[in-house]
């Protein structure tokens, strides 16, 4: 049994054979999923879809790319997201992007550290994006209260896995994995199983050999057994050990 930590199930090449995509998923040994939000339209959309299947959990979140745009009562609005249901078991995605800085980085900054302190009130834990912002995000992270935080598709290196595992962050490793240019696999192969998780982040990411393609959480066994192979253990331990980090960190 597989746990997808991290999934957009509301896209359309999803949403609309979500039941489809739930069996194929099943078939390879994928049993649960987060749906992970990134405002509060795919928010609300992550937890209709939770409500709706057993296996699914919700997150819910502002996205770094959508900081910018939210309006002045958002976290009023992500609160009364998180108390809607019980299946909603973080608060995410949320963090820093400086490859795109589609929102300005002060706003970016102060939407991350909000909606921190709100998941702290919450008692619930983190899911955070950081790309190209390894510096700014440990310094966030350092510096605010978390329950627990989770590194959404860890691209970084050795060095600062390690920085995240010292503050007691899981890590989470995608298809990227798979690819030829891959920069985390020193990362993968230093932690211990305990360290870190598995996701697809689909639709985006898709390993190889479907790179390119619509991602979709069936395929996180092909990321599983890669996982497998670069850290030179079974699958089956790779599935056992990742499996009860999902379920302890998102307290399913």
């Amino acid at each position: 049994m597989l746990i997808d930590t991290h999934t957009h199930l509301y896209y359309d090449s999803m949403k609309d054979r979500i039941e489809d995509v739930i069996l194929q998923a099943k078939d390879n040994g994928i049993l649960q999923m987060i749906c992970i939000g990134t405002d509060l339209k795919s928010s609300e959309e992550c937890i209709k879809i939770a409500e709706n299947f057993e296996n699914i959990y919700a997150t819910v979140g502002i996205h770094p790319h959508d900081s910018n745009d939210v309006p002045l009562n958002y976290l009023h609005e992500l609160f009364q997201l998180a108390k809607s249901s019980k299946k909603v078991v973080a608060i995410g995605e949320i963090g820093i992007d400086h490859f795109r800085n589609l929102s300005p980085q002060k706003i970016q900054n102060k939407v991350m550290i909000e909606q921190m302190e709100l998941a702290y009130d919450l008692s619930l834990p983190i899911v955070f994006h950081n790309r190209d912002a390894d510096s700014e995000i440990y310094e966030i992270l350092k510096n605010n209260s978390f329950h627990r935080a989770l590194a959404h598709c860890f691209s970084s290196n050795l060095s600062f896995a390690k920085k995240l595992c010292d503050l007691g962050i899981l890590i989470s490793f995608s298809g990227n994995i798979t690819f030829k240019n891959a920069s985390n696999h020193d990362a993968l192969m230093a932690l211990t199983l305990n360290q870190f998780v598995l996701e697809t982040d689909c639709p985006f990411l898709a390993p190889h050999p479907f790179r390119g393609e619509k991602n979709e959480p069936k395929y996180l066994k092909i990321i599983a057994q890669k996982a497998a192979e670069l850290h030179g253990v079974s699958l089956d331990e790779i599935e056992i050990h990742t499996t009860r980090n999902a379920k302890t960190f998102f307290n399913l």
